[in-house]
């Protein structure tokens, strides 16, 4: 049995990650290390609580000791790791704990392994380290082109700037010490499991209840959205075939402005919950403040990733968004 440990397991991506993994490796016993904040929920992974391939421990990576001793005794051969604070409006009111988390969360759980897979030159060839991140840690495009895995890091909020530090934190990992690490930077995330305070749970919630449906601003920022099943995909695509050392950019080839996206939501919303106040959820749209030191746009060139480990996205975003929708819809009725 290879021995994986999924970091923020019981989030929105790990979770979905844990499901996929658990269902295409038999021969995987999966550890879920989650400290539980109120971005997690456990009961998606209610099926797999009974099995003997499956276990979960509440620990927070900030806690060396108990990092220290979570990898001793599981002793992975690999490592997803996905926990994070991820919210960048909560990084602009109070950043500290996403320094933590981020930063030396990471440094925590990367150590750890490097002190025990150093001990097995085995190990220490074949063992890997995935390191999640954004693409956030890019900063900010504007009309023109595209984030590559050569796009300087330039991050724009408390979030993203952690993140760009355990990313370098990562990279030193291989330059330093030749660990075989790989790092993703992904696009915006959609799918089941996603927390309610994330723009398509919110759009969704509100418009059930016929509350106003916030926008920021004027609408007009454009986010890559990609489905959290493909992320997954990609994930363990870049565990199973990526180089050690190298980053691989993750997107949709899907870009959308804020508010288009949010008027397709509710143009689906009207076609299968019914239509919203005065015939359309549209009326619902309410522009808010603008936050601060919003990013313009983002979007991800992800040929790399297509070109030297053969994946791809799914091109049937509309298929997708709507199977989403439907899962939300029943989740809020």
């Amino acid at each position: 049995m290879k021995k994986i440990i999924v970091t923020g397991g019981a989030g929105f991506i790990g979770s979905n990650l844990i499901l996929k993994l658990f269902k295409d490796h038999p021969d995987w016993t999966i550890m879920n290390i989650d400290k539980l904040t109120y971005a997690s929920d456990q009961s998606y992974l209610k099926p797999l609580r009974d099995s003997e391939r499956y276990y979960f421990k509440k620990i927070d990576l900030v806690d060396r000791d108990e990092v220290k001793d979570i990898v001793k005794t599981f002793q992975p051969d690999g490592v997803f790791h996905l926990a994070a604070e991820s919210h960048v409006d909560n990084s602009i009111t109070g950043p500290e704990p996403f320094i933590q988390s981020n930063v030396v969360g990471t440094f925590n759980i990367l150590e750890e392994c490097r002190q025990l897979w150093s001990k097995d030159e085995e190990a220490w060839v074949k063992n890997r380290f995935v390191h999640v991140s954004t693409d956030e840690v890019y900063g900010e495009l504007k009309d023109d082109g595209f984030f590559t895995e050569q796009t300087p890091y330039a991050p724009n909020s408390p979030y993203s700037a952690s993140k760009a530090a355990s990313d370098m934190i990562v990279r030193s990992y291989f330059k330093t010490y030749g660990m075989n690490v790989v790092t993703t930077n992904c696009s915006n995330n959609y799918g089941p499991h996603q927390h309610d305070e994330k723009l398509i749970p919110t759009v969704i919630r509100n418009a059930m209840v016929h509350n106003p449906i916030p926008v920021y601003g004027k609408g007009q920022n454009i986010r890559d959205w990609l489905n959290v099943l493909d992320h997954c995909s990609a994930l363990e695509t870049a565990f199973l075939k990526g180089k050690a050392g190298e980053t691989y950019n993750i997107g949709g080839n899907n870009e959308w402005k804020n508010l288009d996206l949010v008027h397709k939501i509710c143009e689906i919303l009207n076609n299968e919950v019914g239509k919203g106040p005065d015939g359309d959820y549209k009326n619902l749209i309410t522009f808010v403040t603008d936050r601060l030191g919003h990013d313009f746009r983002y979007a991800i060139d992800a040929s790399k990733i297509k070109d030297e480990l053969d994946w791809e996205p799914s091109p049937d975003f509309d298929g997708m968004l709507r199977d989403t929708i439907l899962w939300y819809t029943e989740k809020y009725n």
